[in-house]
């Protein structure tokens, strides 16, 4: 009971904190509203416990054999966040008036899980700290993967509300559209981390 204690302080603790999920949750919550940002939540709080039980039960083995399998995920994932961030930061509030921007869709958030560099961190660096080799590995998995799903709704609710709490303040075009940019800036700079290490690791390779 007090190491699942312990997995479901991490698991809040990760989970609260800025990172590309919540910003943009906070961002759909500030352009679509709760009610149709609603599949982009459950893709996110369904989505990243799954990912967490896979990666536990198997994905990080594969991985750890090709590692360069796992860069090019990454690199895959950064290119495709730099993108949304620029759409965040370039979407314009009446082009979203008129229905022509959407929401992530159930399905676009689950897998946008896999692309997420927050996300691995976060299911690896749980998996590595709170399995044991004198424990049933599979049952620790799966309760790493409880404690996470138990937070999620919650705490990513949270970034949405808000996000539809500030929908109400920005209703003016131009302070939407600040937002707009300060959110896009803000996604870019979580993924700043990520081109330091994928830089780092593509020149010592090529030295």
């Amino acid at each position: 009971m007090e190491i699942f204690l312990a997995v479901l302080f991490f698991a809040f603790s990760t989970t609260i904190t800025p990172g590309p999920n919540n910003i943009m949750m906070m961002s759909s919550g500030v352009n679509y509203g709760v009610k149709a940002s609603l599949p982009h939540w459950l893709g996110i709080c369904l989505g990243f416990p799954l990912m967490v039980l896979l990666v536990g039960l198997g994905f990080g083995l594969v991985f750890e054999r090709y590692p360069h399998l796992h860069q090019l995920i990454k690199v895959v994932g950064t290119v495709y966040l730099i993108y949304l961030a620029w759409r965040i930061a370039s979407a314009r509030p009446e082009t979203i008036a008129t229905g022509k921007s959407k929401p992530f869709s159930f399905w676009q958030a689950a897998a946008f899980q896999w692309v997420n560099g927050k996300a691995w961190v976060m299911a690896s660096g749980a998996v590595a700290a709170f399995t044991t080799v004198t424990g049933v590995y599979w049952w620790q998995v799966v309760m790493i993967t409880l404690a996470f799903l138990l937070v999620a709704f919650p705490c990513v609710g949270v970034w949405l509300l808000f996000g539809a709490g500030l929908r109400k303040v920005l209703n003016n075009p131009i302070a939407q559209r600040i937002f707009n940019i300060l959110m896009g800036l803000i996604l870019l700079l979580s993924v700043f981390p990520v081109i330091l290490e994928l830089w780092r690791y593509y020149f010592s390779a090529a030295n």
